[in-house]
């Protein structure tokens, strides 16, 4: 893994981290944890390309 990707995930992580207590249940924040990773997991090469660094 890069430290571009390392870097991006772990802002991504640290920012569901502040939202996971009030989301509720185990399986509510295993849920939105799943999402959020899919969707930044999708979103990083767009990022990546934008900066010309792909």
């Amino acid at each position: 893994m890069d430290i571009i990707a390392l870097g991006f995930y772990a802002v991504v992580c640290g920012c569901l981290s502040l939202f996971a207590p009030q989301l509720g249940t185990l399986y509510v924040r295993l849920g939105v944890g799943a999402a959020v990773g899919a969707v930044s997991a999708l979103v990083l090469p767009l990022i990546k390309g934008a900066f010309g660094s792909y």
